[in-house]
């Protein structure tokens, strides 16, 4: 049976939607140049005292910037670029490979009638956000 990518992005945007998945993408890099910039004018005005106080500042700062920063996972897809969109859709597609259907309707409720394979399917999601973005996942209580 082909995959159609449409299908599979479909059914990973439904079920985000379903199970409220949410997703906060950390920004390490924006951190660490909070960080950095603080130390360096800190360096400037107060000497190494000043490069202390503004490294721990900044990263006081850095640290609070990139936390928390949860948006729904279909805000998330949006903004990935097609090559990171298309390893999402690969993962999962191995998962749905041996499913035999015909539009994305029947894929979304063959996954959605079948506890274990809609597990799967949220756990190829998980893991490509926590191993290629370093993203924080969560679903709500």
């Amino acid at each position: 049976m082909p995959v159609y990518p449409n299908d599979v992005m479909h059914l990973v945007n439904h079920l985000s939607q379903v199970e409220k998945i949410q997703v906060a993408v950390k920004g390490s890099a924006k951190g660490a140049a909070v960080a950095c910039i603080t130390a360096f004018a800190g360096g400037l005005f107060g000497g190494p005292p000043g490069i202390a106080v503004g490294g721990a500042v900044g990263g006081l700062l850095g640290a609070w910037m990139t936390s928390g920063q949860f948006k729904p996972l279909p805000q998330i897809l949006m903004e990935l670029p097609p090559n990171q969109q298309q390893m999402l859709l690969t993962d999962v597609q191995n998962v749905v490979r041996h499913l035999d259907w015909t539009d994305a309707a029947q894929l979304i409720a063959l996954v959605m009638g079948n506890p274990t394979l809609k597990i799967r399917v949220l756990q190829a999601i998980k893991l490509f956000f926590l191993n290629q973005l370093n993203a924080e996942v969560r679903y709500p209580e």
